[in-house]
C-alpha cells in the first residue's frame, strides 16, 4: 500500500496558527469529517497534532454510540464490539489500519532503510502485514466485547480511550527530536513540531481525565483507565524507538501504525480485571 498521508508541500510562514487552524488540521488530516483545512504549514501542524486527541474524542464517541444502540437493541456484546471497531477504521478511510500493514511490512523485510521505506509505498500488502491486521483487528474486537459484556457503559468509555490514546500517540510520535524518514507526506510535514513539553503535558491532561472519566464507576476503574492509556503509550513509544531506528525517522505510515498499537494496547488492559 502507498503512504497514503501524502499531502501538498509544506510552505513554511513564521507566524502562529490559530486554534481553529489546528482543529482543521487535525480533523482534516486525521480524519474523514468535513474540516477543510486552511492551513499546510508547520504552524498549523503544530497545533493541529496537539490538538489530535480531540480528533480522537469525536471519533470514539461516534463508535461508542453504534454499539451502544446496539446492546440496547438486544444485540451481543461481540456485535456491538465489531461494530464499534469499524467506525473508527470507516472514519478514517482505513488510513491507520493501511499505515499499520505498510510498517509491518517494512519492519518484516529485514532490508535497508531505503529498501524498506520503497516496500512500505508499494501498492500491495505483504504477508507481514496481511497476518497483522488479521491479528489486531481480532484483538481488538474480542477486548472490547469483554468489556461491552461486563458493562456498556465500561465498553464507551473503553471505545473513547481507546480512539483518544490512538491520537495521543501521534502527538507523542511528534515531539522535537523525531526526525521525518523521508522529505514528503504527512511524516515530514509533522516531525518535530510539537514542543517536548506540550506534548508532556497533553499526555498528563489525558491520562488524568481518562481517570476522572472513571470515577463514577469506582476507584479500580479511574486505576484502570489511567493504566490503559499509560501501558498504550509505553506500546507505542516502543515501536515509534524501533521505526526510528529502521527507517531512520517516521512516516504517515509509521503515524497510523502507532496509532493502532495504541489503541489495540488500551483496549487489552481495559479488558482485563
Amino acid at each position: 500500500m502507498t503512504d497514503s498521508f501524502d499531502g501538498p508541500p509544506l510552505t513554511p510562514p513564521p507566524e502562529r496558527a490559530s486554534f481553529p487552524d489546528g482543529l482543521r488540521f487535525a480533523f482534516g488530516t486525521l480524519t474523514v469529517l468535513p474540516a477543510r483545512i486552511t492551513r499546510w504549514d508547520r504552524p498549523a501542524a503544530r497545533t493541529g497534532m496537539a490538538c489530535a486527541p480531540l480528533a480522537g474524542l469525536v471519533v470514539g464517541v461516534l463508535a461508542a454510540v453504534p454499539g451502544v444502540l446496539l446492546l440496547v437493541l438486544g444485540g451481543g456484546p461481540l456485535l456491538a464490539a465489531a461494530v464499534t471497531v469499524a467506525v473508527p477504521a470507516a472514519l478514517t478511510r482505513g488510513l491507520h489500519l493501511d499505515g499499520l500493514a505498510d510498517t509491518a511490512d517494512g519492519l518484516g523485510s529485514a532490508k535497508p532503510a531505503d529498501e524498506a521505506l520503497r516496500i512500505m509505498k508499494q501498492s500491495d500488502i505483504g504477508p507481514f502485514g496481511v497476518v497483522t491486521l488479521v491479528i489486531v483487528m481480532l484483538v481488538q474486537v474480542a477486548a472490547l466485547s469483554d468489556v461491552y459484556a461486563d458493562s456498556w457503559i465500561r465498553g464507551a468509555l473503553a471505545a473513547v480511550v481507546a480512539a483518544v490514546t490512538a491520537r495521543l500517540a501521534m502527538t507523542l510520535a511528534c515531539r522535537e527530536g523525531v526526525p521525518a524518514a523521508r522529505p514528503g507526506g504527512l511524516g515530514a510535514a509533522v516531525a518535530g513540531v510539537v514542543p517536548r513539553a506540550v506534548a508532556a503535558a497533553i499526555a498528563v491532561l489525558v491520562v488524568a481525565a481518562a481517570a476522572a472519566a472513571a470515577l463514577p464507576l469506582g476507584l479500580p476503574a479511574a486505576g484502570r483507565q489511567a493504566a490503559a492509556v499509560l501501558v498504550a503509550l509505553l506500546a507505542a513509544q516502543l515501536l515509534l524507538r524501533r521505526c526510528v531506528r529502521r527507517f531512520e525517522g517516521v512516516t504517515g505510515d509509521v503515524f497510523g501504525a502507532l496509532a493502532e498499537v495504541a489503541a489495540t494496547a488500551a483496549l487489552i488492559v481495559l479488558a482485563l480485571g
